[in-house]
This record gives C-alpha cells, sequence and structure tokens, in this order.
C-alpha cells in the first residue's frame, strides 16, 4: 500500500489532497475524500465565518476523518475565517493566494497543521520558518490562481530548499502524475480538476461537461496584467477577459467583469458568463467517477508505475 509521511503526519490512509477550489470545494466534496482515506479540504473563498462555519459542520455529520480548510488571504473576510478555523478546531489548514504568516502563530498556537500553497522556493522558505509543517508546491499547470513556474521545475527546487514535507500540484489527474511526483521529492499529491466531475463535487452539470470535453489546448491564463493571473478553459467569458486585457483596460475595468463568475459557472452553469477554472490536464479527465474511485485511481495507478519503474534500470 503507498503510504508516505504525509499520511502519518495528518493521520490520512492515502497522500491525495483535493484542491481547495472555491465555489466547489464544499462539505459534500470533502467528506467524500476524506472518507475515501485522502485529505478532503472545504473553501473558505470570499465566505463569511457563519456560511464556512456551517460548513464545518456539515462535513463532520458526513465523516470523522482529518479534513482540511483553504483559507484564501484576498478575502475580505480571512480576518474572521482565521478565527473560526481555531474555535471549531480544524485539524489542517491550507492557505492560497498570498503569504499566510500573519495568521501563523496563532494557528500554530491552536495545534492547526498549516500547510501553504506556494510558487516558489523563496514562499516556501518563509513559511517554514513561520511554522508550517509542509507546503503545496503548486505549478502554473493549475486551474484557479496561479504562478509562474512549472510543476515540473518547481517541485524539485522547493525539496530542496526545505526540510518539511512537500506536496506537488498542478498538472496531475492518474497514477503516471502520482508517480512522477514522488520521483521529483514530492511526499503526496494535491488534485483539483479530476475531482470537478466526482459524484459528491456540486458544480453545475454545464461545468462537468464541459471539463469532459475538453482537451488539452482547452484552457487558457488571463490576469498576469493585475498580478492574479488565473487558469480557465476557453468560453466567451474568458475569451472577452483576455481581449480587454490585450487592449489595456485597467485592473477596475478587469475586476468588474470578473465579480461573480466563478459563481456563475460553479453554480449556474452559465456558459457565456462564467469562469470555469481548470487545469491544463482536463484532457485526460474522461469519466464522472466517485471521490473514492478517483482517490483509488490515483493511488492504485502510482503503485503499478512505481513498480514497473526498475525495468528502465540495466
Amino acid at each position: 500500500m503507498l503510504r508516505t509521511p504525509i499520511c502519518d503526519l495528518l493521520g490520512i490512509e492515502k497522500p491525495v489532497f483535493q484542491g481547495g477550489m472555491a465555489w466547489i470545494a464544499d462539505a459534500s466534496l470533502a467528506a467524500a475524500v476524506s472518507e475515501a482515506g485522502g485529505l478532503g479540504i472545504i473553501a473558505a473563498m470570499n465566505a463569511n465565518a457563519d456560511w464556512l462555519r456551517d460548513q464545518i459542520h456539515e462535513l463532520r455529520e458526513k465523516t470523522d476523518k482529518p479534513f482540511g480548510v483553504n483559507v484564501m488571504l484576498m478575502s475580505p473576510f480571512a480576518d474572521e475565517v482565521a478565527q473560526v478555523v481555531i474555535d471549531e478546531h480544524v485539524p489542517v489548514v491550507v492557505t492560497g493566494a498570498g503569504n499566510p504568516t500573519k495568521y501563523m502563530k496563532a494557528w500554530n498556537a491552536a495545534g492547526i497543521k498549516v500547510i501553504p500553497v506556494v510558487a516558489s522556493v523563496a514562499m516556501a522558505k518563509l513559511v517554514q520558518r513561520a511554522g508550517a509543517v509542509a507546503v503545496v508546491a503548486e505549478g502554473t499547470e493549475s486551474g484557479g490562481h496561479i504562478g509562474e513556474t512549472t510543476t515540473m521545475a518547481l517541485v524539485p527546487q522547493v525539496v530542496d530548499a526545505v526540510k518539511i514535507p512537500v506536496i506537488a500540484a498542478g498538472g496531475i489527474a492518474d497514477g503516471r502524475g502520482v508517480a512522477a511526483a514522488f520521483m521529483l521529492g514530492a511526499v503526496g499529491v494535491q488534485v483539483g480538476t479530476r475531482f470537478l466531475v466526482a459524484n459528491e463535487c456540486t458544480v453545475a452539470d454545464k461545468y462537468k461537461d464541459m471539463v469532459l470535453k475538453a482537451n488539452d489546448i482547452a484552457t487558457r491564463a488571463t490576469g498576469r496584467s493585475t498580478g492574479h493571473p488565473v487558469r480557465a478553459l476557453k468560453n466567451p467569458f474568458s475569451n472577452k477577459y483576455a481581449q480587454m486585457e490585450s487592449a489595456g483596460a485597467s485592473e477596475e475595468e478587469l475586476n468588474a467583469l470578473g465579480t461573480g463568475a466563478l459563481r456563475k459557472a460553479a453554480k449556474e452553469g452559465d456558459y457565456e458568463n462564467g469562469s470555469f477554472l481548470c487545469g491544463q490536464i482536463a484532457g485526460m479527465v474522461k469519466e464522472r467517477q466517485s471521490a473514492l474511485e478517483i482517490v483509488d485511481d490515483l493511488v492504485n495507478g502510482a503503485e503499478k508505475v512505481l513498480s514497473g519503474a526498475m525495468q528502465w534500470v540495466k
């Protein structure tokens, strides 16, 4: 059975994290992934404290397994959400879209295991000094907010730079990707795009259909001019955003266009006006499955690849 140090650190059975995707990673999906032996993660996104507290309670009605909360540091409710995870004794906090050190002393004191998502070696070193127990090194192949460096280049550099465990993210959708992450020095993976089509994922059917129909060039990254690049599926919204950005639209104009676009995609399936966040690996996602089937396929596939790796060594 595939077991790594991150399993022992977090009390999970399988070294698979489900990505904390805003408007997508709710109690339904997170509970299913945790029940499957991975680490399910609720996305706090731009929601307030009451919404997150309700989601935590709902998850705990579905599972008693370890889980996490993703705190998006750009959220206007970040301060109150940071307190909720303490009040609710959340076992793991994963952070994204910013520097989490403002909150880490309090989280550490509360016994929360803090695992920031990082897109650079410098940030990985910074959060290690602040008490992170691990980091998620996320490459630009990912859906949602992205950095500049690819997973293949980023993961081994982060592994070499820090002493804490590293989780690889970005462009991982099957056992081959998991095995490759381990060869780069990671001890686990974080997967987002494949869980978009999980049976327990509550996004609109249109969103799932778009992922299932995607190919290798179905996504684009926009928002680099604002300093907050995002990867999503190509559609009328992302095309318009890219055109406005190329024409020199201001950050205010671009923000106005993007307000509410992710909710329109995830909850309404609005093809014209929604932002369907998705990673470059979407072309490999071909069927709807349960969270358990997805987690087991990732782990069993990696075991198969790794067990056959010695055929190349003579």
